[in-house]
């Protein structure tokens, strides 16, 4: 808490002593509100067939993810991973605004010759059958799919999750490996336009994982499936890293104007490694018509984000309100309202999404 205060202290002397704007939350509570980025993970336990590699298991955000996600190994064992979906849609239920949330299964690095699953290199892997077996027992939670492109059988995969209700394909390009670019690849984007799944792409460098391939994740390579007629949703406004010499966040902003079909989402935007570009975006003429509201889930918490990171944007007053609240849903809008995120973004999830189910009005 220390950090925190010095950190709160320097953003007085940067004008945090300004409110920022009054959040209007409560309103939110009579509306449907989708979550479109959370994510889960597993260990391999009650046959879920996910994995964290030992490189990953060894390094020092595993430990951080696995009290984020609200789980013990020891608890996995005995109950199974589908222990961390339950937990998930626990929390949810207990939001005052938001409704639903998108869980998003992680496909891994797929061998391009063979087609197969490269178990030996991928980090992180979380399959669709488990996430569509788990998610399906709660009404507030959302399959989402993930397929690596390169696998042999890829388009009769997008047909099966299509039919099982998926409402978007996620990919992390640069840990999945995928060039987004490759023509190679566009048969999977016109199986895609032609099922109406949204393609949520992680745009920008990766640094959640122990290493990446960052030049995969250059916002401009989502151009082919754009021109395809894939819904896209560029995940965070691509507001970290530089691709060729040029700022991500700068380079993906012309993007918008070129292609109506472009959206982003606001997940991870009040991250400390991400200050200062949701008021950013914010100001960007017509971007907020295209943003999506997500947390990126579990990524929720303190030294990742705080209230009090934003005082020079949000002031002291919005600090202490929304620092107050306890469940980390109804947290997360509250401070992104704070900026000044219009309600619309909350909100707009349904009719963009695949097969979207809302839960229905009680």
């Amino acid at each position: 808490m220390k950090s925190v205060k010095i950190l709160s202290l320097l953003l007085i002397l940067l004008g945090g002593l300004r409110d920022g704007p009054v959040a209007a939350a409560d309103r939110l509570e009579d509306l449907h509100v989708i979550d479109w980025h959370a994510h889960v993970a597993g260990l391999g336990y009650g046959d879920s067939g996910a994995f964290i590699n030992d490189g990953m298991r060894r390094n020092f955000r595993f430990r951080f993810f696995m009290r984020w996600l609200g789980v013990t190994e020891q608890e996995l064992e005995a109950e199974g991973d589908g222990l961390v979906v339950r937990r998930l849609s626990e929390n949810i239920a207990r939001s005052r605004y938001v409704d639903q949330a998108v869980v998003l299964a992680f496909d891994g690095i797929v061998d391009k010759t063979s087609g197969v699953l490269d178990k030996e290199n991928t980090q992180f892997y979380v399959p669709n059958d488990f996430v569509r077996r788990e998610t399906a027992k709660y009404p507030n939670l959302l399959f989402g799919a993930s397929i690596n492109p390169y696998r042999r059988d890829s388009l009769q995969l997008l047909e099966e999750v299509a039919a099982q209700g998926a409402v978007l394909v996620k990919w992390i390009p640069s840990i999945m490996h995928i060039d987004p670019a490759d023509e190679a690849i566009v048969p999977f984007y016109q199986k895609m336009a032609a099922l109406g799944l949204p393609l949520l792409s992680h745009a920008g460098q990766e640094r959640s994982f122990a290493h990446a391939h960052d030049e995969y994740s250059d916002p401009l390579r989502l151009t082919l499936p754009l021109r395809h007629g894939v819904t896209v949703i560029a995940a965070h406004i691509a507001t970290t890293g530089e691709s060729e010499g040029q700022d991500n966040f700068e380079r993906i902003l012309p993007m918008f104007a070129v292609y109506p079909n472009l959206y982003t989402d606001i997940s991870s935007l009040t991250q400390i490694n991400k200050l200062g570009f949701l008021a950013r975006a914010l100001k960007v003429p017509g971007l907020t018509a295209r943003m999506l509201y997500g947390t990126d889930w579990p990524l929720q918490y303190f030294p990742m984000v705080s209230p009090w990171f934003h005082v020079n944007h949000i002031g002291i007053r919005n600090a202490w309100r929304v620092s107050r609240i306890d469940n980390e849903w109804d947290r997360d809008v509250a401070l992104k309202q704070a900026f000044g995120v219009p309600e619309a973004v909350f909100t707009r999830a349904v009719g963009i999404l695949a097969n979207t189910n809302p839960i229905p009005p009680e």
